[in-house]
């Protein structure tokens, strides 16, 4: 009896892996069903012109490198921004807020992780837009780095959550052991507790970067939507998903423009698995240790 129900959990556990690789197959498969047509015309060539121009009556341009390097700025600064804030947040929760501070703060970065992105794009284009803009005496507060704050703001309830659990099941014994040497608070917290919990943080910093990347809405309402090559954190930027979610609903089924979509959407998938893949590399080197 016992050997049929670990049969059965067996089967049940390998059908449910087998199920997510055959879904991220198919997903591969479909986007580049779509995408193939334009190698033959106009060529994948194409795709690395400096400039996005698909609607034109004279021709049209289908360059991914402005919307490539636009996705890259945001996300550099959004990561800048996220790291400190998340881990010493985290930090901070853990180890020296008193419960009382902790019964608060914990409940608002909840909040704070499930405000719908629609609701920070309004809050970014009414108030941290002007600000930028004034900041820095630009023309316009729809910047790179305007979107960067954005989401990096969205993104740090996340690493703050997962680094506060990583942080808290490091065993006491650790923390202990460190006092008890003679070592102050903050020495155990800095040399001890963190470096033991280290790949949870990461873990915790992969999954912001991860939201980052894949952000849609926040972005395309205050990154000033501009198809240029830029890496100036204040100059107006477009990334490859608000490209997408801006034309996707407009192209015509079929056409150029509507498989050069496919293209960024494939560039998108690969990037976000190469991150995954370096991800887990850096959690095994680190968990060796």
């Amino acid at each position: 009896m016992n050997t049929w129900k670990e049969k059965a959990i067996k089967i049940l556990l390998v059908g449910g892996a087998s199920t997510s690789i055959l879904v991220v197959f198919l997903i591969f498969l479909f986007l580049g069903k779509e995408a193939l047509p334009f190698i033959s015309e106009p060529g994948l060539g194409t795709l690395l012109e400096s400039r996005w121009v698909p609607v034109s009556f004279q021709r049209e341009i289908f360059g991914i490198l402005p919307l490539i390097t636009g996705s890259v700025v945001v996300t550099l600064f959004a990561t800048v921004l996220l790291i400190p804030f998340g881990v010493l947040g985290a930090i901070y929760i853990a180890e020296i807020a008193t419960p009382g501070e902790r019964g608060f703060l914990k409940p608002f970065i909840e909040i704070l992780a499930g405000i719908p992105s629609v609701v920070i794009g309004f809050f970014g284009l009414i108030i941290l837009s002007p600000i930028i803009k004034t900041m820095f005496n630009l023309n316009t507060g729809l910047t790179a780095l305007t979107g960067a704050v954005l989401l990096a703001l969205m993104a740090i309830p996340t690493v703050i959550s997962i680094s506060e659990d990583a942080i808290r099941s490091v065993p006491k014994s650790y923390k202990e052991a460190s006092l008890a040497l003679g070592a102050g608070q903050l020495q155990t917290i800095f040399r001890i507790v963190v470096p033991a919990a280290l790949p949870g943080i990461i873990a915790a910093i992969m999954l912001g970067m991860g939201r980052v990347i894949g952000e849609t809405m926040a972005v395309l309402m205050v990154t000033g939507n501009a198809a240029k090559i830029t890496f100036d954190p204040v100059d107006s930027v477009r990334t490859m998903t608000a490209t997408i979610a801006a034309e996707m609903g407009e192209v015509a089924f079929g056409s150029k423009h509507y498989q050069a979509l496919f293209w960024v959407g494939i560039v998108l998938l690969a990037v976000t698995f190469c991150l995954n893949v370096i991800a887990q590399k850096v959690l095994k080197k680190y968990q060796m240790r």
